[in-house]
Order: structure tokens, then C-alpha cells, then sequence
């Protein structure tokens, strides 16, 4: 399916820009992909692009060494669409004149439309709160190049859309892929469908059918694949996509390490082998994590022997199940981004799914959402069929509950965060307050304190709640929760597990905080 598929090209050029750009063209459901900005212009055209984008970044084009993209990209035949730094760069290269403004735009801005066509089309631009946009540079085009006219302007008289419409090349000194500017995705869409001629064909159910013929093809007929389940979505969507593709021929393998939540390997164990066609095994290996971090106080350690241990058991029971070629693992597009295995992109996070098990298992690699955001994953399981309990669970650290027990991980410090964090979600899901929150969760602080107990002195630990509210966990602010709830949770869980002795509240936010303790 996807061979046939129009693709839309996003050059990098910095910031946090080209990932949210790409997710909102996935969003109109056109399919695109990120280059780096220095992408020659012959490597680009051999992905049959229907239009390309220059993302915005952090530099000032008239500065040595500022990036640059191929200019022959702007002969190339193919719409392109320069956003903000994409912007400026379009128009230096192509003659016009860029220099810092005489005063800065940041922030929420008023602009005017000159040319309604073809951008700034519908019926969103003829309401006042749509004629708004995100600005955050300060340079601006001064003069477009030759053949461009002025699209828009801001309040302010700064240039805030340009265009060539034989060349079909665009600029918009605005960002639209951000929420703050109102009229945002209807920009994209007409650059999209009326410029780039492009249709809504990137849906789940055609990525499906994509996929599965996808994992056919590489395993061909006779090939067995392993794949290693962690109960979260990424691993639970990649099972259930061979289990369409190969059926029988498919080995998931899961590996217990006891830390996870309340029922939760419970409720692995039964969605798989109630569903699935193939085999599937349960490692129950709790008692081997439970030794190997004994002693162990540092989170970083901790992080590292969770890690090795579980490529050494996954490792132990793979081998020992004869003629397997392919391992299937549960890569997405942010982890493939963010390890720097996209050529000229920056590691900002080693993912321990982006190589390491291949070379360890000597497998031949199967990564069917390898091109999929994180939302499209869910949407796919939706469409696979999984039910609420995997596509709505809450992001959750892949080292489980030993990085929110604080200090040395034991038995005994598990099962009581276990159940207080089972209490704080209850009475959450009661409230419901459940999809409002980005996480909501229990830790288990390490810290012992006096307490009364049926009239008698209780010395035990105390456990932290912990619950914010995110849009992509790169910030996050506390969740104001009602006190009512608070003091419900908080007497459950002193009342209901003997051992504890007080509970506290969070109200740190990110940053200065983390959402995790460790």
C-alpha cells in the first residue's frame, strides 16, 4: 500500500519544530518523513516527494554557518513550504532580503490576509480569532525574492506569508503546527491538498494492511519470529500485527521482572494467550531481578542491570527455541529519531530497542511501527482490535516500580507501592479523572517517620502521590486534584496497608521536577 502512497518531506533544520510539523501533516493523514536539512537534493527526489517543508530552527540564516538545504530543491518541480527559518532561508537563497526586525515578534500575533488563495482558504479565515498566529523569530523577510508576492502581513507590517504560485513555493513566518495558532491546520491542509495535490490515504486501517503485508514479505513463507512483550502498547501492537502476518509461526515471548503494577502481568497473560495464535511464554523471573538488584541505590545502576538482565533472560529463552531467524521489537518513530539513527540527527536519548538485541540474538530485525508517532500507534491498535486497558494505559517507565521505590528495591517495598498506587488509581478512575491526567501514580520514598497507630507509636515509610498534567511529557504541571479526593486516597491507603505511615502530595512541576523521582 505504502509504495503507492504520496510522501511529504520534512528537512530538519533544529528546535523542537520538525517532529510536531510531521505529526500534524500525519495528522491530515498525508504520509511524511524527516530529513536532515543537508539532505541532497538527488536523495530527495528519489522519495517521489508530493511536497517538501523546511522546518524552523534556532539559527539566523544571514550568519556564518548557518544551515543550509540543497538550492536546487527550489528547481526541483516539487511545492515546498518554508516555515519560519525555512522561510527566511527560501528567500535568501532565492534573492530576497533577510535581516534582524526592528522589533521582535514572539509569541501570539495578529496578521492580516491579502491572498486568501492558496493558504489561507476556507471559512476559518473569515473569523477575527483565526487571524492569529505563533511567532518566535526575529528576523524577518525584508524583500521576498523575485516572483514572490506578500500573502499576509502582521499588525506590526512585518511579512508574515509569501509566495511564488508557478513555482509553487511557499513561506510563512508563523508557525502553524503549534496549537496557539487558531487557523494552523487549516494552513497545512491547503498547502497539502490544494498545493501539493496530496489526498487523506495515511490511515490506520491502510497502514494495517501495509504492515502486515510489509512483515510478510520479510519473513517470507517458513520464517519464525520472536518478539519480546513488555504489556505496554509499542510491544502488545507489534504482537498482534503477526499475529495477522504469520499466525502460528510467531513466539511472544514475556518477561516477568515483578515490577510491574497491581494485576498488570495478570492481565498481559491473559489478553495473549486468549487472542493470539502463536505461542506464547511467560518468564517468570522476578526472583532473578529481585537478586540482581540487591543493594543497589543508585537509579542509573538500577536502569542498567534492569536493562542487561532482561536482554539476558529474553536472550536465554529465544536461543533455546531452535530455528528462529527474525526478532520483532516495538521501535517508533520518536525512539529511531531520537537515537540519532536518522542520518545528521542529533542523540538526545539511547533507546534500548534501537539496536543492542539484534546483535546480541544474531536475529535478522522486524520493526513493523518503526514509522509511526506514538498517537498513530494506539490508533492502530485500535484498529487491531485491542481493547482500553493497553491503548489508554498511561505512559509507565520501562524499569517499572524500581525507579519509584527510592533506594534498594525489595519484595517488600514493591508490594506495598503496589497497593497504594492500586488505591490512588481506583479512586482516580472513580473521580473520573483518569483521561484528564497525563500520569497519576504512587512512590515509595525510602523515608521512614513516626506515626500513631490504634493509639500505639507506628515507625514506617511514607509514600508520595504523584499526578500532572502533559501534552508530550517534555513539561508538566501538578494536577490541582480536589482535596476531598486527596484525603480519600490518603486514608485508604494508612488505613488499608498496615505498614505505611503517612502520605504526602507532589506539587512540584517540570521543570524545575521530572515526572518520575528517579
Amino acid at each position: 500500500m505504502k509504495p503507492q502512497m504520496q510522501k511529504v518531506i520534512v528537512l530538519d533544520f533544529g528546535g523542537q519544530y520538525s517532529m510536531l510539523i510531521a505529526r500534524r501533516v500525519r495528522e491530515a493523514r498525508v504520509y511524511c518523513e524527516i530529513l536532515p536539512y543537508d539532505t541532497p537534493w538527488e536523495e530527495i527526489r528519489k522519495h517521489g516527494p508530493a511536497g517538501v517543508i523546511l522546518s524552523g530552527g534556532p539559527a539566523s540564516v544571514y550568519l556564518e554557518g548557518a544551515p543550509r538545504c540543497d538550492s536546487t530543491l527550489f528547481q526541483g518541480g516539487v511545492p515546498v513550504l518554508g516555515i519560519c527559518y525555512g522561510m527566511h532561508l527560501m528567500a535568501r537563497q532565492l534573492g530576497g532580503k533577510v535581516e534582524q526586525g526592528s522589533r521582535s515578534e514572539y509569541g501570539r500575533t495578529a496578521f492580516t490576509v491579502y491572498e486568501r488563495e492558496p493558504l489561507f482558504q476556507g471559512e476559518c479565515f473569515e473569523q477575527e480569532e483565526c487571524c492569529y498566529g505563533w511567532m518566535s523569530h526575529r528576523d524577518a523577510v525584508l524583500e521576498p525574492p523575485p516572483g514572490f508576492k506578500v500573502l499576509a502581513r502582521t499588525e506590526n507590517g512585518v511579512i508574515a506569508a509569501i509566495g511564488d504560485d508557478s513555482r509553487r513555493l511557499y513561506g510563512l513566518q508563523l508557525h502553524p503546527e503549534v496549537q496557539h495558532t487558531p487557523g494552523g491546520m487549516n494552513i497545512l491542509k491547503s498547502f497539502l491538498y490544494h498545493v501539493c495535490g496530496c489526498t487523506p490515504d495515511w490511515t490506520p486501517r491502510s497502514f494495517v494492511q501495509y504492515a502486515v503485508d510489509k512483515i510478510k514479505s520479510s519473513v517470507g513463507p517458513d520464517g519464525r519470529v520472536v518478539c519480546a512483550l513488555s504489556g505496554g502498547v509499542d510491544s502488545t501492537v507489534v504482537a498482534f500485527l503477526l499475529d495477522r502476518a504469520v499466525g502460528e509461526r510467531f513466539v511472544s515471548i514475556f518477561v516477568d521482572h515483578g515490577l510491574l503494577r497491581k494485576g498488570e502481568a495478570e492481565q498481559v497473560v491473559d489478553l495473549f494467550r486468549s487472542r493470539l495464535k502463536g505461542q506464547f511464554i511467560h518468564v517468570d523471573a522476578r526472583d532473578r531481578f529481585l537478586k540482581a538488584l540487591a543493594g543497589i541505590t543508585d537509579p542509573e545502576q538500577k536502569r542498567k542491570i534492569i536493562g542487561a538482565e532482561f536482554i539476558s533472560v529474553f536472550k536465554e529463552k529465544a536461543l533455546s527455541l531452535g530455528d528462529i531467524a527474525y526478532l520483532a521489537q516495538g521501535t517508533i518513530y520518536p525512539d529511531v529519531i531520537e537515537s540519532g539513527t536518522v542520518a545528521g540527527a542529533a542523540v538526545i536519548k539511547s533507546h534500548h530497542n534501537v539496536g543492542g538485541l539484534p546483535e546480541e540474538l544474531g536475529f535478522k530485525l522486524v520493526e513493523p511501527l518503526r514509522e509511526l508517532f506514538k498517537d498513530e500507534v494506539r490508533l492502530v491498535g485500535r484498529e487491531l482490535g485491542l481493547p482500553d486497558s493497553v491503548l489508554k494505559r498511561q505512559p509507565f517507565p520501562g524499569p517499572g516500580l524500581a525507579v519509584r521505590v527510592i533506594g534498594e528495591v525489595t519484595a517488600e517495598k514493591l508490594e506495598l507501592l503496589r497497593e497504594a498506587d492500586a488505591i490512588f488509581r481506583e479512586e482516580i478512575e472513580k473521580a473520573g479523572l483518569g483521561q484528564d491526567l497525563w500520569q497519576y501514580f504512587a512512590v515509595h520514598t525510602g523515608i521512614h517517620v513516626v506515626g500513631v497507630k490504634g493509639d500505639n507509636r507506628h515507625y514506617g515509610p511514607v509514600v508520595a502521590l504523584r499526578a500532572v498534567r502533559s501534552e508530550d511529557a517534555m513539561t508538566a504541571d501538578w494536577a490541582k486534584l480536589p482535596f476531598e479526593l486527596l484525603e480519600r486516597v490518603s486514608a485508604r491507603i494508612t488505613g488499608e496497608i498496615p505498614g505505611l505511615a503517612r502520605v504526602v502530595y507532589d506539587i512540584t512541576s517540570k521543570p524545575p521536577g521530572t515526572i518520575e523521582w528517579e
